[in-house]
């Protein structure tokens, strides 16, 4: 198949899908797998998942529900091809048959649809009412494909699920009516559509939707294009921003004919195409700028709020250490003057100082502090006044307990009498802060 890809212009990559898409749908005819992937842009996956759908009866991938977009039927700037139309110029001839059938095909489209419109006040016609239009446009397929095997790919969906895909994607749709009740339909679908060229060159650049005008969806789309003659081939893009109908192709004719006139189609309405890509470039590059200017925003916005809140908690955070260092302090002066009172309190209590005798005896007291203390005390007195005359004393500490120098022994605050606990005249005491 190498020679045969290389004449198709197909790469390696694209045959190997090619080749799997066989393998996986089962489908023998490569050049149908071939149309089948470039219909998907060479997704595979895309196009299985749709050969699946067909299969089940649902209808495509690329199928949605959304209300179709109007279409304009511009009959002054749309260009008509019959089977009799000159391809190029002819001079005064061909200028003047052009003009002849323009205006013909004017009247015709108007007096058409006036008639059709009295008609159906008239009569009733079933096709008039749509109530399948998916279930009409894949029986048409299914027929179509079974007579005629080789075609351009056919839009799995219905005529406003065709426009909305060729509207989003930007591309041509080539909209194919087809009446058995005319004589040149089945040799046009056997010699033209199913020419190569012709398919290659559709699947290339449109989207191909097809149905039947005698099914409801056929016969409401042929009303809408407002064709003379079957065969009927309409050309259907973004031209200033709306859908228009360009072109129309009435009647048989070759494929060569139809390539021509198709490529005429495209050049002159190409630059509409490419004016509204760039156009949705633009947007989307402004839409992205301004999303990126949003977020970077946003991003802005919240390091500022983050700096903020941070700036709020160090400032709830200081006060608070604030707080709780005026408490503290508040609470060491409260404590402070109820220790000085304490002390005050205490000297008040305490037994008046005895004179020198034989029942008391001097002590001297030394302070952490290294100050020097000297009391008389009666032998009657207790340790606990002994405790009492150093915490009355302002350099005293505030827990502390009296040693005495040799042999080292503590003193126990308490109701025990001086003499009991071996006190003598003139010894030495130590006052230790317990807390040091």
């Amino acid at each position: 198949m190498d020679l045969e890809d290389n004449a198709m212009g197909l790469t390696t990559e694209q045959t190997d899908k090619i080749l799997q898409f066989q393998d996986l749908t089962g489908i023998e005819d490569m050049s149908i797998c071939r149309d089948v992937l470039q219909r998907h842009q060479w997704d595979l996956e895309v196009a299985i998942q749709e050969q699946l759908n067909i299969r089940e009866g649902r209808p495509s991938v690329f199928a949605t529900e959304a209300r179709a977009p109007p279409v304009v039927h511009d009959h002054i700037a749309q260009q008509v091809f019959t089977d009799d139309s000159p391809e190029g110029p002819g001079g005064v001839t061909g200028l003047f048959r052009y003009v002849v059938n323009l205006v013909v095909s004017v009247c015709y489209s108007t007096i058409s649809s006036v008639v059709n419109l009295l008609l159906s006040f008239i009569r009733n016609d079933d096709r008039r009412l749509v109530t399948d239009p998916l279930g009409d446009v894949m029986g048409f397929i299914h027929n179509y494909t079974s007579r005629y095997n080789s075609h351009p790919v056919f839009y799995q969906g219905t005529y406003s699920q065709a426009l909305n895909d060729a509207k989003n994607e930007l591309r041509f749709l080539v909209v194919y009516l087809h009446s058995e009740s005319a004589p040149e339909t089945a040799n046009f679908c056997r010699t033209t559509l199913s020419d190569p060229e012709v398919i290659n060159y559709i699947n290339t650049n449109a989207l191909f939707w097809g149905c039947s005008v005698d099914t409801s969806e056929g016969w409401r789309v042929a009303q809408s294009v407002g064709g003379r003659r079957y065969p009927l081939l309409c050309v259907v893009c973004v031209r200033d921003h709306r859908m228009t109908v360009v072109a129309r192709s009435e009647g048989p004719c070759s494929s060569h004919q139809l390539i021509n006139r198709l490529q005429r189609v495209v050049a002159e309405n190409e630059p509409y195409l490419n004016a509204a890509r760039a156009d949705r470039v633009e947007r989307e590059v402004t839409a992205r700028l301004r999303a990126a200017q949003d977020e970077a925003y946003a991003e802005s916005l919240a390091a500022d709020q983050e700096k903020e809140r941070r700036r709020a908690a160090d400032r709830a955070a200081k006060a608070q250490r604030e707080n709780e260092d005026l408490e503290r302090r508040q609470q060491e002066e409260r404590h402070k003057q109820e220790l000085e009172q304490a002390r005050i309190t205490m000297a008040s209590q305490l037994p008046e100082e005895p004179k020198a005798g034989p029942e008391a005896i001097a002590l001297l007291i030394r302070l952490p502090t290294g100050e020097r203390l000297t009391r008389r005390f009666l032998f009657a007195h207790t340790t606990q006044d002994l405790y009492d005359f150093v915490f009355s004393h302002p350099q005293s500490p505030e827990e502390f307990e009296i040693t005495t120098n040799f042999p080292k022994r503590v003193l126990s605050r308490g109701p025990s009498k001086l003499i009991d606990v071996g006190l003598k005249d003139r010894d030495v005491l130590f006052v230790n802060d317990v807390n040091a």
